[in-house]
């Protein structure tokens, strides 16, 4: 079992993707905003974040790249989560250091297998 952070400013889709993850056999956390996410991944070291762009305070692209230049959590694969599906996102979304881009609506099968492809072991 991995524990995997969600981030995400919108209620509802934490709790639909916090139903996936545990419907996978693996614990979730959450957080509302990209700095909490930020912090909760320096404290919690997840094994997996899923990370929304468009949050208040840090937006989803600032707080991937903090995650992944931090020397404490770099190896922490980050999954971007949003609905910013134009190409430019996309390469913008990688170049800050995120593993995989998913575009919402997502179908559930394919978060899932991005998500075991990206876990440890």
């Amino acid at each position: 079992m991995a524990r995997i952070l969600i981030v995400d400013d919108s209620p509802s889709q934490l709790m639909g993707i916090r139903r996936i993850v545990e419907k996978l056999g693996h614990e979730a956390l959450t957080a509302e905003d990209g700095a909490e996410g930020v912090e909760i991944t320096r404290r919690e070291l997840p094994d997996l974040v899923l990370m929304d762009v468009v949050m208040p305070n840090l937006n989803g692209f600032q707080a991937t790249r903090s995650i992944c230049r931090d020397e404490a959590t770099r190896h922490i694969p980050v999954v971007l989560v949003t609905t910013k599906d134009q190409d430019t996102d996309r390469v913008w979304g990688m170049r800050q250091g995120a593993r995989a881009y998913i575009t919402k609506p997502f179908n559930e099968v394919d978060l899932g297998e991005v998500i075991s492809q990206l876990l440890p072991g």
